[in-house]
């Protein structure tokens, strides 16, 4: 759904360029470009260069390039006409790098991008920031000391706040119109995310997505939680986290006056969940135990439809639901639906606030 003329009292929304290396310049370009009426009171943080190249690659023939407007200021993005790409240009930026190779080159110029747009949310000189697509690995090249925009995100909330950063919880969800879900652990390794299940970590997730999403929905969430083991644990039988951390957790949320349900057997907790034009779904969310479990149900249904949105900052904050895509970077074939739907929901959880 197009932006409403309401939204535009908000303050401009910050779209961070991603890894230069990546689809995420494209994308920006692509979306601004192709979704204008979403994009009103949007502009772009990042290398003006790179933006410029990302703009080539998805010209079509016969049509001129997408025009640019480097900002004096981010309110002057109110006085830049649709289809245009409005841009504040970082200083310090590398400018264009090879398409589809991992640098610290381009890793540090993702992150310069997302901090910078993370401390002006945080002063409320912008009303939300969605970002595109960084790499993990090119962050680690760079000496970024975060695996990923979550942590980066939570560990600026946290300096910005003066408290440590355990003072500062935050949860991933991935979000499409069909289901929610959100995770105890993020990017951990496998064996540290089931190390990751404790009572405090579940009963601070559901705590977390009760406030997050009471805000955006106007109303208390029921949330699904789902078991760690198959089935469940079966009574036991196949692992007792169920019977002594993830239920005592559940029964803790509830008496905290969380919606809180289960937990249930991970394999058709999702289904259950599901919004289809035929049938509500029973929960509006799912909390997940892990970063697979929770978020290879969102994806199957669509990449095209799925945001990121980060719970339990003070500021809002979206992103895509897929990766640089460094095997087409360059190609102008990159869908943007994910980054416009991303832009949508960061408008209204902003709206919301």
């Amino acid at each position: 759904m197009p932006s409403s003329d309401s939204s535009l009292a908000l303050p401009p929304l910050a779209i961070t360029q991603g890894d230069p290396a990546g689809i995420g310049p494209e994308i920006v370009a692509k979306a601004f470009r192709d979704a204008p009426d979403d994009l009103r009171g949007c502009f772009a943080v990042g290398d003006l260069a790179t933006l410029r190249r990302a703009a080539q690659c998805i010209q079509r023939p016969g049509e001129p390039s997408l025009p640019m407007a480097t900002l004096d200021a981010p309110a002057d993005v109110a006085g830049v006409p649709p289809r245009c790409l409005p841009v504040w240009p970082l200083p310090g930026l590398p400018g264009p790098v090879p398409f589809g190779q991992v640098s610290a080159q381009a890793g540090r110029a993702a992150a310069d991008c997302v901090v910078w747009a993370a401390r002006a949310a945080l002063r409320s000189e912008i009303a939300a920031l969605v970002t595109a697509p960084l790499h993990k690995e090119a962050l680690s090249a760079a000496g970024v000391d975060f695996p990923g925009h979550t942590e980066l995100l939570q560990a600026e909330a946290a300096r910005h706040a003066s408290v440590p950063l355990a003072d500062m919880p935050v949860r991933m969800m991935l979000a499409s119109d069909e289901l929610r879900t959100v995770l105890v652990s993020i990017h951990v390794s496998l064996r540290d995310a089931i190390a990751a299940v404790t009572r405090e970590n579940v009963l601070d997730s559901l705590r977390i997505t009760h406030e997050a999403l009471s805000r955006s929905l106007g109303r208390a969430p029921r949330i699904g939680v789902a078991g760690l083991n198959p089935h469940a644990g079966e009574g036991g039988l196949f692992g007792r986290e169920e019977l002594e951390v993830i239920a005592p957790a559940v029964e803790a949320a509830r008496r905290l006056g969380v919606d809180a349900h289960g937990p249930y057997a991970p394999d058709t907790i999702f289904m259950r969940a599901r919004h289809t034009p035929q049938r509500a779904g029973e929960f509006d969310a799912v909390l997940a135990m892990y970063h697979d479990q929770g978020l290879i149900p969102v994806k199957y249904l669509g990449v095209d439809k799925g945001v990121n949105v980060t719970l339990g900052l003070p500021l809002v904050r979206t992103s895509p639901d897929h990766g640089t895509a460094f095997d087409i970077a360059g190609q102008g074939i990159a869908d943007a639906s994910s980054l416009i739907e991303a832009v949508r929901m960061a408008r209204r959880l902003a709206s919301a606030a």
